[in-house]
C-alpha cells in the first residue's frame, strides 16, 4: 500500500508531540504537504529548518492469520520520531536507506489509524564537527548552504509478508570470468518465531539453490554463496555489453508452498580490482576518464528517472567512463542508469570535511546499509569512505582567512586527526567486512604522510585556488606520485542559463547574493578572469567559460599522456550542476553546455593526438622541442597509423610526417617537433592529424610570437 500523496504538516513543539500522534487528533488546520518531497518546496514552510510533524491518516485492513504488516519508510530527511496510532515505534537515523517497523499487533485493533512522524535535519552550525551524515546537502561549496533537505523524500509504504519477512538483502558478485562467476549474498531475515525456513535462489528463474535454515526470532543474519557457469559478463560502455542479471530469493516456512517473502535484486556479473590507482574490470584494464557528479537536483527527492537518466547518457556522450557520486548516495534510479548503460561509478559515502566524534558509531552502521542498499549493482566499481577528511569551516559567502586555512589544511593533511586516522579507518574496516568484491579508498584528497609516506588521490586546482594553470606538466615530472589518480581539478564558469545573475545589472551584480546563494568565488574570479576586464555581462560570460574550456582540456592531455606511467585516470570537477550556480560543472541546471562540456568531450575521445604546450609567448628565433603523444584507449592497436603535424605563422609554415603503429590501450610517443620560431611577429599555430581507418584526431595549440 502506497501512502505518497498529501499529508498535514506543521511546525513541531513539546505539545504536539503529546497531543497531535494519536488518531483522535484533528489536524485540518495543517498545511497540505507533498510525500514524497523537501518541507521547504512548501510555501509554509519554505523557509524552515523544522522539525516538522506530518500525519495522515491509514485505513488497512487486518492482515490474514499468520501474515504479517510493516510500515516502511524508504528516506527521511534525516532523522525522524515515529507513531502509529500513538504508539511510539522508534526513532530512525540516515537519510538513503529504508526504516520499516512491524505494525501487525497495532493494525489488528481497528482499519482505521493515524501515523505521525516528526522529522528533523538540523542545521550543522559548527561546520567542522557536524553530526549529520548528509554529505553535500549540508555542507559544500556547490550548493546553497542556507538549503535545508528536511523531509520525507522517499515514498512510504504498507508492506504485507509471511511469518518472515527479508529485511536486507546483499547481493554481491565476488569475482567473474568467462567460465564461472560467484556471488555471495546476504540476508537479514525477520521472523515472528523460532522455526526452520526454505530459501531458494534462483538466477533468472533457473534455481540455483535451496537450503534450510533455522531462524530465532527476530532478526537473523544468514549467509550464502554460489556459482554461475558460463556467465554473460557486465562490461562497462567501452569495454563490451552491459549484461543484466535477476536474482530472486524466495523464503518459505517449512512445509509451506507459498512464499513467506521474496526479493528481487538486478545486479550483473563481473569482477572489478584497484592496483596502483589502475582499474581494471573483468582482467582487463582501463584508464579512467570520469568526473564528479553532485545531486542531479538540489531537491533531490523531486528528481525525476529521466533526469536521472539523462545525467548519465551525457556524460556518456562527453565520453566518461565513470561518474564520481560525490559526498552523497543519490535516488535508486541513477544506479538502475548506469548499471543499463555501462557507467562505471565511484561512490562516496556522504561525508564530507569535519564530523564530530559521536559520529563513529552511526557512520559504520551507514557503510554497511550502503553496501546492503547498493553492492548488487555492478556499476559501482569503487567506495570512498570521506572526502576530504579535515575540519574546515568553509561556507559560501563568508570571509574566509586564507592563510589560516592553509594552515589548517596542511596540518589536516599531515598530523594524525581524528577524522582522517580514526573515523575514516572504522568507516574503511565496515565498508572491507561488508563488501570484499570492491577495492575501498578510506577517504579522497589525502597528501602523502607520515609514517608510510602515502596518500590517497589528488585534489590538484591548478589555475584555480593554486599557482597558474600551466603548472601540472612539471608538477606531475617533480611529483609524480601525486598524479596517479587525480579525483578534483577545474575552474568555475558562469553557465548559459544566467537570468538569475540578474545580467542587465552589469557590472553592479549583486555579487555578496551570487557568494552566498550561488557558489560564485568572487575574488577569485578576480585574479583568473577579472569582471573589471570586460565592458558587458556576455564578454566576461564568454571568457570564462573560455578559461574554464582550456584549463580542463590541457588538464585532461596531461593526464592522458601519463596514461599508466603512473596516472591510472581522473575524475574532472564536476559535471552538472543540481541547483541555478557558477560553479565548476560543465553542464549547468537546465543542462545547458558551458564550452567547457566541449572541450572535455574532445579531450576524451578514445584516441587523440596531443603535443607538449608551447609557451604562451615565445620570442622570434626561440629553440623549441615539443613531444608528440598518440593515446589510444581503444582494445585494438592502430597499425599504420599516420600523425603529421604542421606548424604555421604569418608568410609562412613547416610539416612534418610520422607513421607507425600504437598499442591497444596505450600512449606512444610519436616523434619531437624541433624548430626555430620564425623571426616574424603573431600568432604561431600548430595543427596534429592523426589518421587511421579505425580512428582519426586532430588537435591544435598556439602561442603568440613578440619582439619583446
Amino acid at each position: 500500500m502506497d501512502l505518497s500523496g498529501t499529508w498535514r504538516a506543521t511546525l513541531a513543539d513539546d505539545e504536539l508531540r503529546r497531543s497531535g500522534i494519536g488518531p483522535e487528533f484533528d489536524d485540518s488546520s495543517w498545511e497540505p504537504v507533498a510525500v514524497p518531497g523537501h518541507w521547504r518546496s512548501t510555501p509554509a514552510f519554505s523557509d524552515s529548518d523544522g522539525p516538522l510533524l506530518f500525519r495522515r491518516p491509514v485505513e488497512i485492513s487486518a492482515a490474514a492469520p499468520g501474515d504479517r504488516q510493516w510500515l516502511v519508510f524508504d528516506g527521511l530527511f534525516y532523522q525522524a520520531d515515529v507513531w502509529f496510532d500513538g504508539v511510539y515505534l522508534g526513532d530512525p537515523e540516515g537519510y538513503f536507506f529504508p526504516h520499516s517497523f512491524d505494525i501487525t499487533s497495532i493494525a489488528r485493533l481497528g482499519s482505521e489509524h493515524a501515523l505521525a512522524v516528526e522529522v528533523n535535519c538540523a542545521p550543522q552550525r559548527n561546520k567542522t564537527a557536524k553530526r549529520n551524515l548528509t554529505g553535500v546537502f549540508q555542507h559544500w561549496d556547490a550548493l546553497d548552504p542556507d538549503w535545508n533537505p528536511g523531509g520525507i523524500w522517499r515514498p512510504v509504504r504498507i508492506e504485507t509478508t509471511g511469518p518472515v519477512r527479508i529485511d536486507r538483502l546483499r547481493v554481491l558478485c565476488r569475482d567473474a570470468n568467462a567460465g564461472r562467476a560467484n556471488l555471495l549474498l546476504h540476508a537479514r531475515l525477520d521472523s515472528d518465531a523460532p522455526r526452520s525456513v526454505r530459501i531458494r535462489t534462483t538466477v533468472n528463474g533457473y534455481t540455483q539453490r535451496e537450503r534450510v535454515q533455522p531462524l530465532a526470532k527476530g532478526a537473523n543474519e544468514v549467509e550464502w554463496t554460489f556459482g554461475v557457469d558460463n556467465p554473460r559478463l557486465w562490461w562497462p560502455w567501452s569495454m563490451g555489453a552491459q549484461e543484466l542479471t535477476d536474482v530472486t530469493v524466495e523464503v518459505f516456512i517449512e512445509g509451506g508452498e507459498q512464499a513467506s517473502d521474496t526479493a528481487v535484486r538486478r545486479t550483473g556479473l563481473r569482477q572489478v580490482a584497484l592496483d596502483r590507482w589502475q582499474l581494471s574490470v573483468n582482467g582487463e584494464r582501463l584508464f579512467i576518464k570520469g568526473a564528479n557528479h553532485g545531486p542531479t537536483r538540489m531537491q533531490i527527492g523531486e528528481a525525476t528517472a529521466a533526469e536521472l537518466r539523462r545525467d548519465v547518457e551525457l556524460a556518456q556522450d562527453a565520453g566518461l567512463d565513470l561518474l564520481r557520486i560525490h559526498a552523497h548516495i543519490t535516488r535508486p534510479e541513477l544506479y538502475e542508469a548506469a548499471d543499463e548503460l555501462g557507467m562505471l561509478l565511484w561512490q562516496d559515502l556522504p561525508l564530507q570535511w569535519g564530523y564530530a566524534r559521536s559520529v563513529r558509531k552511526q557512520a559504520t552502521a551507514q557503510a554497511r546499509e550502503a553496501v546492503d542498499l547498493l553492492g548488487h549493482h555492478p556499476s559501482i566499481a569503487v567506495w570512498c569512505g570521506h572526502n576530504e577528511p579535515f575540519r574546515l569551516d568553509v561556507e559560501p559567502g563568508r570571509p574566509t582567512n586564507m592563510p589560516l586555512l592553509a594552515a589548517k589544511w596542511i596540518a589536516g593533511q599531515q598530523l594524525p586527526t581524528w577524522n582522517k586516522t580514526v573515523l575514516d579507518r572504522w568507516i574503511k574496516r565496515s565498508l572491507e567486512r561488508s563488501d570484499g568484491s570492491r577495492p575501498v579508498v578510506a577517504h579522497s584528497g589525502v597528501l602523502p604522510h607520515l609514517p608510510m609516506l602515502d596518500g590517497t588521490d589528488s585534489h590538484l586546482y591548478f589555475g584555480w585556488y593554486h599557482g597558474n594553470e600551466r603548472d601540472l606538466p612539471g608538477f606531475a615530472a617533480a611529483v609524480p606520485s601525486m598524479v596517479r589518480f587525480v579525483s578534483e581539478f577545474g575552474a568555475q564558469a558562469v553557465p548559459a542559463s544566467a537570468a538569475f545573475m540578474e545580467p542587465e545589472r552589469w557590472p553592479n551584480l549583486d555579487w555578496a547574493h551570487l557568494e552566498r546563494h550561488h557558489a560564485l568565488q568572487k575574488s577569485i574570479f578576480d585574479k583568473r578572469v577579472p569582471p573589471a576586464d570586460y565592458d558587458t555581462f556576455e564578454d566576461w560570460q564568454a571568457a570564462t567559460q573560455q578559461y574554464q574550456a582550456m584549463l580542463l582540456k590541457h588538464h585532461i592531455e596531461t593526464l592522458r599522456r601519463l596514461k599508466y606511467r603512473p596516472t591510472g585516470g581522473f575524475c574532472l570537477f564536476a559535471f552538472a550542476d543540481g541547483n541555478p550556480g557558477v560553479t565548476w560543472s560543465i553542464l549547468d541546471h537546465d543542462r545547458q553546455r558551458k564550452r567547457g562540456f566541449d572541450a572535455v568531450t574532445d579531450a576524451c575521445r578514445p584516441v587523440i593526438v596531443v603535443a607538449d604546450r608551447m609557451p604562451e609567448h615565445t620570442k622570434p628565433g626561440a629553440s623549441l622541442a615539443l613531444n608528440v603523444h598518440v593515446v589510444n584507449d581503444l582494445r585494438h592497436a592502430l597499425v599504420d597509423a599516420v600523425v603529421v603535424a604542421r606548424l604555421s605563422w604569418p608568410g609562412g609554415e613547416r610539416s612534418w610526417r610520422f607513421a607507425g603503429t600504437v598499442r591497444a590501450d596505450a600512449c606512444a610517443l610519436v616523434g619531437t617537433l624541433q624548430f626555430v620560431t620564425p623571426d616574424v611577429t603573431g600568432a604561431l599555430t600548430l595543427d596534429l592529424t592523426l589518421e587511421h581507418a579505425a580512428a582519426a584526431a586532430t588537435n591544435r595549440y598556439g602561442t603568440l610570437l613578440t619582439a619583446s
